[in-house]
């Protein structure tokens, strides 16, 4: 049976870049293998995050495990060898995945003195965040889940929100929206998932904007719901970027496309949408509403789209760091 030591490898939990300095050719295929990823193109981030992982980045090492698990729906030869070079530089969720296939029942894979994978996430994870890692905190929600204890899951949930985790704030929201805690009614159970979404939009957290955006949809508040909806685009998430250029090509869409129509920035936006991600939805906007352009409409519109494409971030999905 293998024995991984992860005790002396607990400070490379959550370091910038997992601890390696890396050249800029593998920091750009690490980058290339993670916008890939974050749209869902598994197969396309692999060859560029091997080569991240094999120069020692770990979050490289822990997607590469991803993506062949969520590709293959299940843990395959290479997402548990992954995985494992990612426990053993310290990697908390590497060590649940570990957990989750079976990896030391099936596989004689085990950390040092041990048998248990969840058990070993909490002990490099819960030092960072006793001194106070709001990171780590964060990561002890999903720790103390797989452990089943749900007093523990919520509380540190609660702590990292409190302490301006962006993402954790974020799943406050949706654990109250959900049924947590008790309210005198629906409506004051609303008004505080909302106010979560809101902490965690204005401190930049890009599904939180688009969600938050939404909700305020729901209420009518459709100037506010906008304005956040525009943010979420900026910040590169995929399904606002679809909205805002679908709001200017056709204003009527819904109700919270608060906007004049402009069908040129419209068409340029859901173009470069198409080049940059190939996503179905903007194609068939452009396919079945080529008629409300000019031919010198088109052509603005494909200069524009130019602007778009180099536009930072990259747009992205956004999926969870540890999802289904």
């Amino acid at each position: 049976m293998r024995r991984i030591g992860i005790g002396a490898l607990a400070l490379l939990l959550l370091g910038p870049a997992s601890g390696w300095a890396v050249d800029a050719e593998t920091q750009a295929a690490k980058d290339e293998g993670m916008i890939a990823y974050n749209l869902g193109f598994l197969l396309d981030a692999v060859p560029h995050l091997e080569v991240a992982a094999e120069a020692g980045d770990v979050d490289a090492m822990y997607y590469l495990g991803e993506s062949h698990r969520i590709t293959h729906m299940g843990m395959t030869r290479e997402a548990l060898a992954w995985y494992q070079r990612a426990a053993e530089r310290g990697a908390p969720y590497a060590m649940l995945r570990l957990d989750e296939g079976g990896a030391c029942r099936l596989g004689d894979v085990c950390p040092e003195g041990g048998d248990d994978w969840r058990q070993a996430a909490l002990e490099v994870t819960l030092p960072k965040a006793e001194e106070g890692d709001p990171g780590a905190m964060g990561v002890l929600f999903d720790v103390y889940n797989t452990l089943g204890q749900p007093e523990e899951t919520v509380g540190w949930l609660e702590r990292a929100s409190e302490a301006g985790h962006v993402e954790s704030q974020y799943r406050m929201g949706h654990l109250i929206h959900d049924g947590y805690g008790d309210y005198p009614g629906e409506a004051e159970r609303r008004e505080e998932a909302e106010s979560w979404y809101r902490r965690a939009a204005e401190g930049g957290y890009p599904p939180a904007m688009n969600h938050l955006s939404a909700q305020l949809s729901q209420r009518r508040q459709y100037k506010e719901a906008w304005e956040w909806m525009v943010e979420a685009s900026e910040a590169g998430v995929l399904d606002a970027r679809l909205s805002v250029g679908w709001c200017y090509l056709e204003p009527d869409t819904e109700e919270r496309c608060q906007v004049e129509q402009d069908v040129v920035k419209g068409w340029s936006i859901l173009s470069a949408m198409v080049e940059e991600t190939s996503n179905d939805s903007a194609e068939w906007v452009l396919k079945t509403r080529g008629e409300l352009l000019s031919d010198e409409q088109r052509k603005q519109a494909e200069v524009l789209a130019e602007e778009w494409l180099a536009k930072e971030p990259p747009l992205s999905q956004f999926p969870p760091r540890f999802g289904y």
